[in-house]
């Protein structure tokens, strides 16, 4: 594996994307490092578990937590960065070679690899559903502690 080269290739994969989802030009190697930095999660976690899925997963759970920090950063809409980032986790190769193999009429693999695809696609899922929901409660527990220092009373 070349660590470099992946990273150089997701990082280009993302800011890519961004260019053909027309983001604001001034996001674009910030969308480029989110890809990079959830391919980097998930190669990581793949090498150390094994396990692709939850890979994906953490993977997910990285672009969507760096994507929430730039859209504070930025002042625009988390999911410029989001969409963009999860690009590198998307299971394409393994979509790909279910249909190959529906076609081949090797029904068998074609079930493993969908089965694959829809699993990998669900922890994508999962992963910026579960950073949305840590991130929610750290900026509502940021306004409890903000709103009780200029003596306001939470609601």
């Amino acid at each position: 594996m070349n660590w470099p080269l992946e990273a150089f290739l997701s990082f280009l994969a993302a800011g890519a994307f961004g260019v053909i989802f027309n983001t604001p030009h001034r996001t674009l190697i910030s969308c480029g490092l989110v890809g990079m930095t959830g391919w980097l999660i998930y190669r990581s976690y793949e090498l150390l578990l094994g396990d692709p899925v939850q890979a994906t997963f953490a993977g997910a759970f990285g672009v969507a937590l760096v994507a929430h920090l730039l859209a504070k950063k930025f002042r625009m809409p988390m999911i410029i960065f989001s969409v963009a980032g999860i690009i590198p986790l998307v299971p394409g190769s393994k979509a790909y070679n279910a249909m190959r193999n529906i076609v081949e009429n090797n029904y068998l693999e074609a079930i493993k690899f969908a089965s694959e695809a829809l699993m990998i696609s669900g922890a994508v899922a999962m992963g910026l559903v579960f950073a949305e929901v840590l991130m929610q409660a750290v900026f509502k527990q940021q306004a409890k502690r903000i709103q009780r220092k200029i003596g306001m009373t939470p609601d």
